[in-house]
């Protein structure tokens, strides 16, 4: 069961349909489904005359592009394994990775080809390509077009590997996410469902496995002309010309990327028409974002998205579906509405034992170990879509667990489930507070804190004993007073104020806690030092 043989369907269904469409110095090129399964074919036969062959792993660093699907399917009609993971995590990080998995072939753009010069271990890969120019000691994946087209798909199993990627590692060396063939076919169909996919539409699409199944939908995917490696500091400008001139009716993105086409259309106003549907995820889509979208799609209706690496989606919630009320909660510590589970997965909210292994459990022991809703817990969640394992069984004793023959994934997220069955998330469980005063949880002061007037952005930390509340301010409000008047309930014992809070640099989304921990520190120890003198 390759997946490949779906895309070749929708390639055979769709014929000229445009499947992929990118902007390069202000003009549109588009690739078929019929022209990307034909280019694939070749590149296929390109890859495999340099030794690439069924269960080969193949390292693919290079932007969104047709070119980089056309190999990508490629390797996938080998059997071979696509690998991928950030470099801007760092030269230490690709070495870890590249120990962890040592690859046959490397695929990057000339700029990714730099990394040959400082990673010992990319130089040692045999075969070398380079895509979209020129890179030294590099076959041009160019010489693809005039290959003979290789016809044959690999005979793959379910469970035959397609894809790697690689977790951070930043509280110990980095996990290899493995996805087969058939997993891949299953999340497929549960983000065909979530993301209502539909032939002929077209998708303006910022994340690689939202463009992959955009391909076996037979959905045009519009890649964004903009530098998606730092989506919170992108020129949305272009982005807002090919949204009117190309015209998608969906768009998928994280919520930096959504908050710099706010920020472009607030200034200039304009608004995301025609988008009809808009799917934030791959971070916390906090309550100020939903409004400031709700007010650019006229037309439209914004979609927040919760999943992580080992599960992608889990539950999402339309903005329409929020109702005052809930507003209302999340100002008053509620935490961050995250919206019912998808269909494709079932999902239990724990006992909090994070840090500890869990079961094997059987049914009754399971049943005994779930909370009660409205109660607090950690969330776990199985289906098939959800990885099953990393490669070795590394970290599998710390987030997997059985219930008779199902696997879980617990996700380290805290969270409840309220009457109607709707996921409310708390935060990270290691970011937990529980002191003197009681328990208290990020996003249930984040998400309020956000709401304030003047806040961009908010992060609560721990520290020493201290509940520490930073704040990115966008105007003249709020001071530090009015926050910590507005936040009475959460007892904090110091406010302060940023030109910018870390984040993570994959989404430029998510709260880099360890380096917000350490310049609190700082300014805790600098202003003990002021009062001392």
């Amino acid at each position: 069961m390759n997946l490949v043989e779906s895309l070749e369907h929708r390639a055979a269904e769709r014929g000229g349909q445009p499947a992929i469409i990118e902007t390069r110095g202000g003009r549109d090129t588009e690739t078929s489904f019929a022209g990307l399964a034909s280019g694939s074919a070749r590149a296929a036969a390109l890859l495999a005359s340099r030794g690439v062959e069924r269960g080969s792993h193949v390292l693919m660093l290079a932007p969104m592009s047709a070119g980089l699907y056309e190999l990508l399917i490629a390797v996938f009609r080998l059997g071979a394994v696509a690998m991928f993971l950030d470099p801007s995590a760092g030269r230490d990080h690709v070495s870890r990775c590249l120990r962890i998995l040592e690859p046959r072939a490397f695929v990057g753009s000339p700029r990714a080809h730099l990394l040959r010069l400082f990673v010992r271990e990319l130089r040692r890969v045999p075969a070398k390509f380079a895509l979209g120019g020129w890179a030294p000691g590099a076959v041009s994946c160019g010489r693809g077009a005039a290959a003979e087209p290789l016809a044959a798909l690999a005979r793959c199993e379910a469970e035959h590997p397609a894809l790697v990627t690689f977790t951070s590692g930043s509280t110990g060396e980095p996990k290899a996410v493995v996805r087969t063939h058939g997993f891949l076919l299953a999340q497929h169909r549960a983000l065909e469902k979530a993301l209502c996919l539909r032939p002929g539409e077209r998708d303006l699409t910022t994340l690689p496995i939202f463009l992959l199944a955009n391909l076996a939908s037979g959905v045009t995917s519009i890649i964004p002309d903009a530098d998606l490696r730092r989506p919170g500091a992108i020129d949305p400008r272009p982005v807002l010309d090919q949204i009117h001139r190309l015209r998608p009716s969906s768009c998928g993105a994280s919520p930096a990327f959504l908050e710099r086409l706010c920020e472009a259309c607030e200034e200039g106003g304009r608004s995301l028409a025609p988008i009809r549907r808009f799917f934030v995820g791959g971070g916390p889509v906090f309550p100020n974002l939903i409004e400031r979208g709700k007010r650019l799609l006229p037309e439209g209706e914004l979609i927040a998205v919760y999943g992580s690496t080992e599960a992608e989606p889990i539950a999402h919630v339309a903005a329409g579906e929020i109702a005052p009320g809930d507003f209302e909660h999340m100002r008053g510590g509620a935490g961050l509405l995250a919206g019912k589970p998808v269909e494709d997965i079932e999902l239990a909210v724990l006992r909090n034992r994070w840090g500890a292994t869990i079961g094997p459990f059987d049914e009754r022991a399971f049943r005994d170990a779930r909370c009660a809703a409205g109660a607090t817990g950690e969330i776990a969640v199985s289906g098939a879509h959800v990885v099953r394992g990393y490669l070795g069984g590394h970290g599998d004793s710390e987030t997997k667990f059985d219930v008779g023959g199902a696997r879980w994934h617990r996700t380290g997220d805290l969270g409840r489930l309220d009457e109607s069955g709707r996921l409310w998330l708390l935060g990270r469980c290691s970011a937990a507070i529980r002191d003197a005063r009681g328990a208290l949880y990020p996003f249930a002061v984040e998400c309020a804190a956000q709401q304030l007037q003047g806040v961009r952005r908010a992060a609560l930390a721990f520290v020493g004993g201290r509940r520490v509340l930073a704040f990115e301010r966008s105007g003249a409000h709020p001071s530090e007073e009015e926050a910590r008047a507005a936040l009475r309930w959460v007892q904090l014992d110091a406010v302060m104020r940023f030109d910018r809070l870390p984040l993570d640099r994959r989404h430029n989304t998510k709260i880099d806690y360890p380096k917000l921990v350490a310049e609190v520190e700082r300014r805790l120890r600098a202003q003990s030092s002021d009062q001392s003198v």
